[in-house]
């Protein structure tokens, strides 16, 4: 079975793109605030596509696919790391991006839209590692 990597390859584009035009906009206009929006969706949604392949990925490794299903997101992630798809240090980080994604759905204040935005260039590297490991290891051979 191959996985395939395009949708999250194009979120991943997307989310560089968004924060691209945001780092072009004026602080304080209302374009800044479309792009910011723009930025914390496109992580949140960049996030949820990432563990969803994991998820599927980390079946092909098990005969027990329900088990997987039963996976925490925490600890999906861990067996991520035991099966080579992505490094402990990884998973750390993306302990981080979790938490975080999990304060933004519930608050959307300026204060967690900023601190998304200090994730956002060691979690695109991430992304990008992930889709990359994925794709090499069970993928199509296209990103």
């Amino acid at each position: 079975m191959n996985l395939n990597t395009d949708h999250y390859a194009r979120c991943i584009r997307t989310l560089e793109a968004s924060l691209a035009q945001l780092e072009k906009a004026e602080p304080e206009s209302i374009e800044f605030e479309i792009f910011r929006n723009a930025v914390v969706k496109g992580f949140e949604l960049t996030l949820e596509i990432g563990g969803k392949l994991l998820r599927k990925a980390l079946k092909l490794y098990t005969g027990r696919p329900r088990d997987v299903d039963s996976l925490t997101y925490k600890d999906l992630l861990r067996h991520a790391a035991k099966h080579d798809l992505m490094s402990t240090e990884m998973v750390e980080h993306w302990f981080v991006y979790r938490d975080n994604r999990n304060n933004t759905a519930h608050d959307y204040g300026i204060g967690f839209a900023e601190e998304t935005l200090t994730l956002l260039p060691m979690f695109v590297a991430d992304a990008r590692t992930v889709e990359a490991t994925l794709r090499e290891k069970l993928g199509n051979g296209h990103a």
